[in-house]
């Protein structure tokens, strides 16, 4: 018995990844994968553009009208915590972009009026879902000020131009853009874990909130290959949407909204 306990020790000692991978949720995509979501996404979008590039406008307006409060607010510490935080909660605001992935899919014709007024089949779980989202995001607003103020104290912040070159210029900036690297790599990890399928399976399927988020995470787990291609094409398109003054988040919001649902399909 006792050999069988020193046997069994072992194994978990030298266990490796896969043993926490499930056949079942492996499809076994190719790392192009993303591209080809992408691709189908751009045709949605160019399908009845109107719909999907006035989802992109009012996400543009708002992300912008965000920065311009915190800025007018003396809270520019926030705006960089901000904008990685809409990449948390940009899956509950694209819902109407995946319904009409959904219908195009199914051969039907989809209007403003109808995207706007989704009615997702697991119901209220939905925006459950999205507080969960919110207050991920809030949680990592909170961590981003905690990192700053370990480094470099409570003194104020001395404004967008003056914490670059403290950053790039001092070691408490290198310091801080490690930890904030490591922490935000964490807390996006998570939130792209369990929000980039949740919202469409929870559009998709009768299913509560923590099925849809453990699935969605469990879908990316056996797939991270694909998926890290598909978050670090995010992080990208998101990055040069930011260059632009968000102006670009008009095509490229709903582009990512069309191509997820795309994703979703492929590996659900």
């Amino acid at each position: 018995m006792a050999q069988d306990d020193n046997s069994a020790r072992y194994l978990s000692e030298v266990s490796g990844i896969e043993e926490t991978m499930n056949p079942k949720r492996q499809r076994h995509l190719p790392v192009t994968a993303p591209f080809d979501w992408l691709r189908l996404g751009w045709r949605d979008l160019l399908t009845q553009p109107f719909p999907s590039l006035f989802y992109g406008f009012v996400v543009f307006v708002l992300s912008s009208a965000a920065v311009v409060t915190l800025f007018r607010s003396g809270l520019d510490y926030l705006i960089f915590p901000v904008m990685a935080g809409l990449l948390i909660v940009a899956p509950l605001f694209a819902s109407g972009l995946y319904v009409k992935s959904r219908t195009l899919a199914a051969g039907g014709r989809i209007t403003l009026r109808g995207m706007l007024g989704v009615r997702p089949l697991a119901g209220k779980q939905v925006f459950f879902t999205g507080m969960v989202l919110c207050m991920l995001m809030l949680v990592w607003m909170r961590a981003a000020v905690i990192i700053y103020a370990l480094f470099f104290g409570v003194n104020p912040f001395p404004g967008l131009d003056g914490i670059v070159s403290l950053l790039l210029t001092s070691p408490e900036g290198w310091g801080m853009l490690l930890v904030g690297f490591a922490v935000g790599a964490l807390f996006a990890g998570f939130a792209f874990a369990i929000g980039v399928f949740s919202i469409p399976m929870l559009l998709d399927q009768r299913v509560d909130a923590f099925t849809a988020m453990g699935v969605s995470t469990a879908m990316v787990w056996n797939n991270l290959p694909p998926m890290f291609v598909w978050g670090a094409i995010v992080m990208v398109l998101f990055a040069a949407s930011v260059l632009t003054g968000f102006i670009g988040l008009i095509v490229v919001f709903p582009l990512l909204g069309h191509a997820t649902w795309h994703a979703y399909t492929a590996v659900r």
